[in-house]
């Protein structure tokens, strides 16, 4: 097993970290990291945004409810964005539009490519991170602390820093229940794979929380996918001319 597949394999979402900010420098290779990853047609539909301001962390720590994305080496923010192709087509006199639902996958798929390249970046540099959906908890506020325009929206941020601890590793699904080979698996196909998993989650759990918690992941997710989350996203991305009107 090489180098890069260790550093991948260890990967664990990390939220506490020392007070030192990030250079100029390692931001500069963070972000030159982030925009080699592979781009749809080159149109490279995302922006990605540094914020340092005291006052926007807080606001943008208050949307997403989690200290760390005020306490930090640096957050970053990846932003689908389309505005810079609309202008520049007004400027040559042309007229874009980006309001197809492939239009939205192409921007999302482009920046969380570039979120990726991103973080196993840092990660090789010794930097933990965190990737923060969150700040969807209010897109539309969001937005506006972050002063986007129209054809532009917050994916995602990342948080990146100097970790405190080494923090803990959650196990991913096994591989007889991700991996299809040739024909999709049937749950049942499955079902004993999923549930060897679940009672590892849920050993996981007790031993980290010394018996106050003991959830599967299987009731996890049946649990969150259940409520309605984040209803606004839809009326925002369509206000911000995604997805029609």
């Amino acid at each position: 097993m090489n180098d890069v597949i260790k550093l991948l394999n260890n990967h664990r979402s990390l939220r506490k970290f020392t007070d030192e900010k990030l250079s100029l420098e390692t931001i500069k290779t963070l972000v030159g990291a982030a925009q080699s990853a592979s781009t749809s047609s080159y149109v490279q539909a995302y922006s990605i945004m540094g914020v340092t301001d005291p006052e926007k962390k807080k606001a943008l720590r208050e949307i997403s409810t989690q200290s760390y994305v005020e306490h930090n080496g640096h957050l970053f923010v990846f932003v689908v964005d389309f505005y810079r192709h609309k202008e520049l087509a007004e400027q040559a006199g042309e007229e874009i539009s980006y309001d197809k639902t492939e239009n939205l996958i192409v921007g999302v798929v482009d920046a969380s490519l570039a979120a990726q390249n991103m973080a196993v970046a840092a990660e090789s540099m010794g930097l933990g991170i965190c990737y923060i959906g969150s700040l969807r908890n209010d897109i539309k506020k969001t937005g506006e602390i972050l002063g986007l325009p129209e054809g532009a929206f917050a994916l995602f941020g990342m948080v990146a820093g100097y970790p405190e601890d080494e923090g803990s590793q959650k196990e991913r699904l096994p591989f007889e229940a991700v991996y299809h080979e040739n024909t999709y698996q049937r749950i049942d196909e499955v079902q004993s794979d999923i549930e060897a998993y679940d009672q590892r989650i849920s050993d996981y759990y007790s031993e980290r929380t010394g018996g106050k918690r003991d959830d599967k992941w299987s009731e996890q997710i049946i649990d969150m996918l259940s409520k309605k989350q984040r209803l606004d996203v839809d009326t925002v991305l369509k206000e911000n001319g995604f997805l029609g009107q």
